[in-house]
């Protein structure tokens, strides 16, 4: 598949989770940029510190999915917070959910589903941005799914983002009823955001990311959350093709 969409959220940690979010938001976008991908965020809700509560976007490029799909799940960090006065060291935790993107014929989204809401798009810190109502809230009814967008100042293209938001994630719920495993469905993916379901950690006081699904470790975790995601990737493939 060659367009997905990510989603990241804070999960335990307060302000320095949302900082560890905005992290991997950075990671990944540098990585689709080294890729030659488009990356194009659809949702943010960002906080004062650079951080991200919420984050939303479209990667599109070849082989996408196949190169992304291992990094669903908890991610957890450990270092000293720059809020941090006394030097402790502290965990907290993100979550990541990598789904395809699928096209509108392979979902249908009845408008009669949908209960659509607009309101201004916010800022750092959920100061109003813009006078306009532009960013859109979609529920979807029947699921009680709900989506939103405000990246565009157009209130349209916020509402066709959302709407793909939606299709995506009814996408991954109809592949689970229909019992099909290509992706698991999105609250399987990312868990709770508890520290004990994390898939990953990157461990800042030793320089090492160590994924727990596969028992690997690299070093030099700066250079891979500046979007070097290369040796974790490679890792990967190799697995899946039994090398």
């Amino acid at each position: 598949m060659n367009k997905v969409i990510l989603e990241i959220r804070a999960g335990t940690g307060g302000d320095e989770a949302a900082i560890f979010a905005g992290d991997l938001v950075r990671m990944y976008q540098r990585y689709a940029e080294s890729q030659g991908w488009k990356f194009t965020a659809l949702d943010t809700n960002q906080t004062t510190l650079s951080g991200y509560k919420t984050f939303i976007a479209r990667i599109a490029g070849e082989g996408v999915y196949e190169e992304l799909k291992q990094e669903s799940g908890v991610h957890r960090v450990q270092r000293i917070p720059k809020t941090e006065k006394s030097g402790r060291i502290h965990t907290s935790t993100a979550s990541v959910a990598i789904m395809p993107a699928v096209e509108p014929q392979a979902v249908q989204v009845n408008s009669g589903d949908l209960e659509v809401s607009f309101f201004r798009s916010s800022g750092p810190g959920g100061q109003n941005v813009n006078k306009v109502e532009t960013a859109v809230r979609i529920l979807h009814k029947p699921t009680g799914i709900v989506v939103a967008s405000q990246s565009s100042r157009s209130q349209q293209q916020n509402r066709e983002q959302a709407i793909e938001i939606l299709r995506s994630k009814l996408y991954e719920a109809q592949m689970q009823r229909q019992g099909q495993e290509m992706t698991e469905l999105r609250r399987s993916q990312i868990g709770s955001s508890e520290r004990a379901e994390k898939i990953r950690t990157y461990n800042f006081p030793q320089d090492r990311i160590t994924d727990h699904r596969i028992g690997k470790k690299w070093h030099n975790v700066e250079r891979i959350l500046a979007g070097e995601l290369e040796p974790i990737i490679k890792t990967f493939k190799k697995i899946e093709a039994g090398t």
